[in-house]
């Protein structure tokens, strides 16, 4: 007998399996989305303008950097010569620097869903006192501007149900035999013999023992483990998220390269609760920048997750293009600075 008659197929959770809950009558199974902080009890002091330096201090590549960097360059090169580098004499630097501004918004996002597990012996706590709401949960923040999710099991609110998979049996019919517990021989396919002789495989049965069920037909629910049980709970997520954006400033060396790779000198950096856009600086395209990033992020993350630190660095990449004269050559060279090994 076809014992997988017996077993309806598993379904989704029936939507009475989960209690109500307050501060949480809106979510379902499969999640509820992200859910906006409470409004803080007291007024949030706007944004103060942090310490800037006095006098930007910009350096420039020297001759020696320069020669340094053209060797590094050259050495680097199957084929190049050596001479140039060497011998050539420098006769003027034009330094064409940009600068990459970077800002990073750390936030912290929650979103909560109702879950089950197989019960092992856990406690129901449903109703046995008031379920703290989302953001009244403590969650462990890992160090500031390093993403991690935690999941959380928000008390009070577990539940013990009989599993709606296996209807509370523990088993399902195994999906390999079909709940017969012996698949169709694969040697003689299901015909008892081979060669007008008894198949030796099978002893003339036509059938094979099920490896997946050890022949007994059914196999241990996958959404109870057996257990016949499971446990209902709603499930916080916290996330904790470091939201970096860039801004380079274009250069017009006519140095082709990725600069948003390239490792530049650190200028300066500013962290607080919530930033004031970069003040003094001598490109006015990054004051620009930062007015810009500062706005928008403040702005937009602040809609379903609380901002805990914002973060803004300004980074110098030099760029010098170097004029060598070599025997009777004139030769031009665009270069990054040595720490960047490139000419």
């Amino acid at each position: 007998m076809n014992s997988a008659a017996a077993y309806p197929p598993p379904s989704a959770p029936p939507a009475n399996m989960f209690g109500n809950v307050p501060g949480y009558e809106d979510i379902m199974s499969g999640g509820g989305g992200y859910l906006p902080p409470p409004m803080p009890l007291e007024p949030i002091a706007p944004p103060q303008p942090g310490p800037t330096p006095d006098n930007w201090n910009i350096p420039s590549m020297s001759e020696d950097e320069a020669r340094e960097a053209f060797k590094s360059y050259v050495s680097a090169q199957c084929c190049y010569r050596s001479g140039p580098a060497e011998d050539g004499v420098i006769t003027n630097t034009e330094p064409s620097n940009t600068y990459r501004y970077r800002l990073e918004t750390f936030t912290e996002s929650r979103l909560t869903e109702w879950a089950t597990k197989p019960h092992e012996g856990e406690p129901a706590d449903f109703y046995t006192e008031t379920a703290p709401r989302p953001w009244e949960v403590q969650a462990t923040p890992p160090n500031l501007f390093t993403n991690h999710t935690q999941e959380i099991r928000v008390p009070y609110t577990a539940s013990i149900k009989d599993c709606h998979s296996c209807h509370a049996t523990g088993t399902m019919p195994c999906e390999e035999c079909h709940g017969n517990g012996y698949k169709q021989c694969w040697v003689c396919n299901g015909s008892g013999s081979k060669s007008d002789e008894n198949c030796s495989h099978c002893n003339g049965t036509g059938k094979d023992r099920c490896s997946e069920c050890n022949s007994h037909g059914t196999k241990d629910c996958e959404t109870c483990k057996g257990k016949r049980q499971l446990l209902t709970y709603i499930k916080l997520k916290v996330e904790w998220t470091n939201n970096m954006e860039d801004h380079v400033v274009e250069q017009n060396s006519g140095l082709t390269a990725d600069l948003k790779s390239v490792t530049g000198k650190e200028l300066f950096k500013n962290s607080q609760y919530l930033l004031y856009p970069l003040i003094g600086f001598p490109n006015p395209v990054i004051a620009e920048a930062s007015q810009r990033l500062v706005t928008e992020h403040q702005s937009k993350y602040a809609q379903n997750s609380r901002i805990l630190q914002q973060r803004q660095t300004v980074e110098l990449i030099p760029i010098t293009k170097v004029n060598y004269k070599w025997k009777v050559q004139r030769i031009s060279c665009r270069g990054r600075s040595v720490s960047d090994s490139g000419v």
